[in-house]
């Protein structure tokens, strides 16, 4: 799956649309953390996910078809987006009922910004994720921006306050981690 031929948009729903019989891999995070440009960097494309600067762009659950064999989901960020609270309220709802329970969903990709500590919202979201027993990956972004000599201290910082140890560092602009990242995927969608 590493080299996609054909991407093909699917839509945005403003809730979890019928499944499929393709495995699907979720793309989770703070806003303006990062997930159409991980999505972008993952499919070697510049513009398959829509990229913003204004914090809360993604609005719905975005599906998007790799060569009729898997769909890449890009959810709305959840933290500090500048939208009203029933709008919030909205996206949590949506989001919850895409997360949960869906036989599809083989992975869930959690971004984290890199260059910051542990967030509370992120971890409430991996410890739903370990007591509902959802398949997850933690993805540190942005690292590209961080000074190479203070990775790995942002690594273990970030390592620390989620409670985690394994944590892939990722960069859109430079691609690192971008092979780890399809390694999980891979390995979770030939898991029965």
């Amino acid at each position: 799956m590493r080299h996609i031929q054909h991407i093909q948009f699917i839509g945005s729903f403003p809730q979890a649309p019928e499944e499929t019989d393709l495995p699907e891999i979720a793309f989770v995070g703070r806003s303006n953390v990062g997930k159409s440009s991980a999505i972008n960097a993952l499919l070697a494309r510049k513009k398959a996910a829509r990229v913003s600067s204004r914090p809360g762009r993604t609005q719905g659950i975005n599906m998007f078809m790799l060569d009729e064999q898997l769909l890449f989901v890009d959810l709305p960020g959840y933290g500090f987006a500048k939208v009203p609270v029933s709008v919030k309220n909205a996206w949590k709802g949506m989001m919850e009922g895409y997360l949960f329970g869906r036989s599809a969903l083989k992975l869930v990709v959690v971004l984290v910004d890199g260059r910051h500590s542990a967030q509370k919202s992120d971890l409430q979201l991996l410890e739903t994720f370990q007591r509902e027993g959802v398949p997850h990956l933690v993805v540190s972004t942005k690292i590209d921006r961080i000074k190479r000599s203070k990775r790995a201290k942002h690594k273990r910082i970030l390592q620390e306050g989620l409670g985690i140890k394994d944590i892939v560092s990722f960069s859109s602009e430079t691609k690192e981690g971008v092979q780890k990242v399809w390694d999980v995927i891979e390995q979770a969608i030939i898991e029965p």
